[in-house]
């Protein structure tokens, strides 16, 4: 239609095509890219701001962990010196207790031997008065004379006690 060479008109279809790719793409790119660069470095701005802002809140916490870890140290001294002082009370209250019991357990020892002393001093009375009875029968016979006189004797002085008068008066109270 033009009559030009085929190089030409090759060269004229190819500046074209160019020409027509390069406006439907370059000029809506031209008015879309300003509003997609200027969302993008909003979105941008606005991550790096929520990033300062959890770094911040970050270096805030770990500020605080390191002020309770700096103070943990401290709060471990003084636990230690509570526990400490609670642990010698505690041991001065069990040698109290310990203390009250010894001398409690010493009074009921001595009680329990001054009971023991009482019943050995009554054991050795009554075997002493079985001693002394059984020497007592060693050295008395008891003749079948001996036996009537004390009998009567008894008898006397019953009837005696019957009759308002004193029992073995006219002996002095010996028997």
């Amino acid at each position: 239609m033009l009559h030009l060479k085929l190089d030409i008109a090759v060269a004229i279809l190819l500046g074209i095509n160019f020409a027509i790719i390069f406006f439907a793409i370059a000029i809506p790119l031209k008015r879309a890219m300003p509003k997609i660069l200027h969302k993008r470095s909003q979105t941008l701005s606005q991550d790096l701001s929520s990033a300062r802002q959890a770094t911040a809140d970050a270096q805030a916490r770990m500020s605080a962990v390191e002020a309770k870890l700096a103070g943990l140290g401290e709060e471990i001294k003084k636990l230690s010196a509570q526990v400490e002082q609670e642990s010698l009370e505690e041991e001065k209250r069990i040698k109290a207790a310990l203390g009250e019991e010894s001398t409690r357990i010493v009074a009921a020892a001595e009680q329990e031997i001054d009971v023991a002393v009482t019943q050995a001093k009554r054991g050795l009375r009554n075997f002493a008065a079985d001693l002394a009875i059984g020497q007592a029968e060693k050295q008395i016979k008891l003749s079948a004379e001996t036996d009537r006189a004390l009998i009567a004797e008894f008898v006397a002085g019953v009837a005696g006690d019957g009759a308002g008068k004193p029992a073995a008066a006219g002996k002095g109270g010996k028997n």
